[in-house]
């Protein structure tokens, strides 16, 4: 299904989803790494207290609106004729990642609140290598929308 209305817009829509694209992508990338500075500070210090602000304000000011706006333009894009070949396989692909990089930022979300709560258990290298998660999907979500290899 697809909406006709909304293809002159299509380059307004597709320049709106590149950027909460980015922006998500800026703060999935920067939580983690929040997470493994704040693994070394001391439960209830100052300095624990402020990574706690940091981390709530990243997620809920900039990384959820932007997911929220990258999901809401993404989807206004399929509705685009046009704007998708359904034939094709590389959507699926896609989708699927898209799909993973919004279950790491849930993730992520229950990493902070066991931070919040002052329960992380977790050590600051297993934050550096779930790091590389959203870089992986990344890699694999740019080339199925930009080279559509299938």
């Amino acid at each position: 299904m697809t909406l006709d209305f909304l293809g002159p817009f299509y380059l307004w829509t597709k320049s709106l989803h590149v950027i909460s694209v980015i922006a998500w992508m800026a703060g999935i990338f920067y939580l983690p790494r929040l997470f493994v500075y704040h693994c070394s500070m001391a439960r209830g210090s100052a300095e624990s207290e402020r990574f706690k602000v940091m981390e709530r304000r990243l997620q809920k000011q900039i990384m959820s609106p932007a997911m929220l706006a990258t999901w809401f333009f993404g989807v206004l894009l399929v509705l685009t004729p046009g704007a998708v070949d359904w034939t094709a396989g590389w959507w699926h692909v896609k989708l699927t990642a898209v799909v993973l990089m919004t279950g790491f930022q849930g993730v992520s979300g229950k990493w902070r609140r066991n931070f919040m709560e002052d329960r992380n258990v977790k050590p600051h290298t297993y934050y550096r290598v779930a790091n590389e998660i959203p870089t992986v999907l990344m890699v694999v979500i740019v080339i199925m929308a930009i080279a559509m290899p299938f």
